[in-house]
């Protein structure tokens, strides 16, 4: 364990002005208050940010942040409060230490949500300033290097699993590729021990046989290279046993067919040393064609530049080498750390300056919990990037993957909500269309456009499908409220009472409610009956069963005498009011709503056998119309059954029969198989009931198609 001395004499290093009495106090606050207690290890508790500390170290961190690693533990495990800690430490150490609490006074229904809360606020603090995640990260390093004293084996697990999913790719986005390496490897021998142990004994036996090798291949290539009067150092790393796994899997290849175990890295002075570099090592071995990648041009997002490519080396080996500057060598490694040697008097650097995080930050807006946030921004950092470029040549860097939708949402939100086409290299091409390294692509908008909930299918980024989503609920609660309120205001009419908002508010209360609007939503889901309303409104009204029975015919034989007629269009999924699969209702079909809990009206046709299993509940019933507005609507789906007679051509003749009447086959199925004759189920994209009648008209006239019905 670092003694106080110790720690300062490290900070000073490499920080002459470091604040050596700040430290001093702040060392022996921790000890003070974490006292006696003890880590699943045995040993004092305070041995654990003082570890973290001496982690940050290693990066050149300020005063600030080593002060934070040695007080990030005594607001959430010991008497300590934020006040105190404000007192003694100033606003700037308390505002971090704050921001890397970890949290664990919320009360959550579910281990996975905690855990989704505690990320969410992680990046809402970081976005902040940056050295919050820095210090988490040091912290998750520690933790995970004593894992093996925790007992519980699904704890240890539950805790590597975390470590993988979201601390690691962390790491790597704000380019700290040695702590993403140690926490991938250490939640690797967790969670995979015995596949870990034989990757690194083959390593070990490849390292023995191979010698002398390695450094063959550096000296070679550093003689290579001052041949051309290049000043450079040349070295070789061995890549880490999960990097090494990770590529198995996504490959699907064994250890022996790897390529690219030891990549080779070059450092020179200059950014235009590093392509005289590459144009010299071309010149002198054999490139691997698709292994040359410039990120000095299109730098990842999280800031890493260097030139990559894959040769025919020295001794006639297949090797990876890595060309870059020594800012950009410290920047890979120590990844946003380095700011603080390269920008000086910069000791905070704004989180908000990376867009990855700005982007997390717009999720987190759109999303409806914390569990939705973790899902999408898991999307965001797990996955392998994409560059493309709008027509005015701005790079946008993608998830592999993206499609068009992504693309535009890329750009602006405004820009995604709008789009109703795309263009990929000048071709008008489908939204879903997925988009390649190098693609040039522009959006097509239009103000009336809205994002469609089938977009969300084909998304891959966070961003997109939080937005998709978040557009679907606030629709969807609109829709649910509207429909609550007509409902409500037809069983108050009915019960002979006038419909009165100030007369709801007093409900609220007892159906667990904030606002009316929210009242409405409930009824409008079906999660709540408009009859208990009123019932709570006025408690006067007797009701009995049979007042509340309804006959199905004779429902059917006369309409309400107050009736609220719904205009149906063609709504998009997962809205309040939705067509029945059963019967398929058209315009011009009498029709008949029935509230359903958590799907609002499901709309059948009155002749619908469906309709049986409400006949005692008279409270879910509505009666609908189709409404003047349906003009034109082309998008309601029809159904038919047909038997077809088994001979060549019959299925042409058919779908030629429906196109020249104007109908569009959305799908078809083949029912029963016989040797002269088939059955088939067809949907057929229709206007209303007459476009229907006609198309079934016309197939009946043809002698190919034995019987013809709409189906129910």
């Amino acid at each position: 364990m670092l003694r106080p001395s110790e720690l300062v004499e490290r900070i000073r290093s490499y920080d002459a002005n470091a604040n050596a009495s700040a430290i001093d106090r702040a060392y022996v606050y921790a000890m003070k208050m974490h006292g006696a207690q003890k880590r699943a290890s045995g040993d004092p508790y305070f041995s654990h940010p003082i570890e973290v500390a001496g982690i940050l170290t290693r990066f050149k961190l300020d005063s600030s942040s080593i002060i934070t690693a040695l007080l990030h533990d005594t607001i959430e495990d010991t008497a300590a409060t934020l006040a105190e800690i404000e007192d003694l430490f100033g606003f700037e150490v308390a505002r971090l230490v704050d921001g890397v609490t970890k949290l664990t006074r919320i009360q959550l229904q579910s281990g996975q949500a905690k855990q989704a809360e505690n990320f969410r606020k992680l990046v809402v603090a970081m976005s902040e300033d940056i050295r919050v995640l820095l210090v988490k990260l040091a912290d998750r390093v520690h933790n995970m290097r004593t894992l093996h004293y925790v007992r519980n084996p699904d704890k240890r697990r539950r805790i590597a699993r975390e470590t993988m999913e979201i601390y690691a790719p962390l790491a790597e986005r704000i380019g700290m590729h040695e702590i993403k390496n140690d926490l991938e490897d250490l939640s690797f021998a967790e969670l995979h021990p015995d596949v870990r142990e034989s990757l690194v004994t083959r390593l070990k036996f490849l390292r023995e046989t191979s010698g002398n090798l390695v450094i063959c291949i550096i000296d070679q290539l550093r003689a290579t290279l001052s041949q051309a009067g290049l000043n450079a150092v040349c070295s070789g790393r061995e890549k880490p046993p999960y990097s090494i796994w990770r590529k198995m899997q996504r490959k699907n290849i064994g250890f022996e067919q790897l390529s690219d175990i030891m990549a080779f890295r070059v450092i020179v002075n200059t950014v235009e040393d590093c392509y005289r570099a590459l144009g010299t090592i071309h010149s002198r071995y054999p490139m691997v064609p698709g292994r040359f990648k410039d990120y000095i041009s299109t730098p990842k997002p999280n800031g890493y530049r260097s030139l990559h490519t894959g040769i025919i080396g020295p001794e006639q080996h297949r090797i990876e080498v890595q060309i870059r500057t020594q800012e950009m060598h410290e920047i890979d490694e120590i990844g946003v750390a380095a700011h603080w040697k390269y920008k000086q008097g910069a000791k905070n650097v704004n989180g908000r300056q990376y867009r990855w995080l700005r982007e997390l930050l717009e999720i987190l807006e759109h999303t409806s919990g914390p569990e939705e946030f973790l899902e999408h921004t898991k999307l965001e950092m797990f996955q392998d990037q994409v560059f493309c470029f709008t027509p005015k040549g701005d790079l946008i860097s993608l998830l592999s993957g993206a499609t068009l939708v992504d693309f535009a949402y890329a750009i602006h939100t405004a820009v995604g909500d709008t789009c109703i086409g795309a263009k990929i290299n000048g071709r008008m091409m489908p939204l879903r269309s997925v988009l390649q390294n190098g693609d040039q692509v522009e959006i097509i908008t239009s103000r009336t456009q809205t994002p469609s909930p089938e977009w969300e299918r084909f998304v891959v980024t966070g961003r997109a499908r939080a937005r998709i989503r978040r557009f679907i609920r606030l629709q969807t609660k609109v829709q649910y409220t509207g429909l609550g309120r007509a409902i409500l205001q037809r069983t108050f009419r009915q019960e002979g009472y006038e419909y009165s908002e100030k007369g709801l508010e007093g409900a609220l209360r007892e159906f667990k409610a904030q606002t009316v609007d929210e009242l409405c939503s409930l009824v409008g889901q079906g999660l709540l009956a408009g009859r208990e309303v009123v019932v709570t409104v006025h408690p006067s009204i007797k009701m009995s069963r049979l007042s509340r029975i309804v006959s199905i015919a004779t429902y059917r034989r006369h309409k309400p005498k107050q009736k609220v007629s719904i205009p149906i269009r063609g709504l998009i999924a997962g809205m309040a009011v939705h067509y029945a699969g059963c019967c398929h209702p058209l315009p011009g079909d009498r029709i008949v709503g029935i509230v359903t809990t958590g799907k609002g009206i499901t709309t059948h046709t009155r002749d619908c056998n469906t309709l049986e299993q409400y006949v005692d509940q008279a409270d879910r019933w509505l009666d609908l119309s189709w409404g003047e507005d349906l003009e034109g609507v082309t998008h309601h789906v029809g159904r038919i059954n047909l038997v077809v007679t088994n001979v060549p051509g019959t299925l042409g003749t058919l779908s030629t029969m429906i196109a020249r009447n104007h109908g569009n086959i959305t799908n078809l199925k083949i029912t029963n198989r016989a040797t002269d004759f088939f059955d088939m189920l067809i949907d057929v994209e229709v206007r209303d009931v007459r476009h229907l009648t006609n198309i079934i008209a016309a197939l009946r006239a043809s002698s190919a198609i034995s019987s013809v019905e709409r189906a129910h």
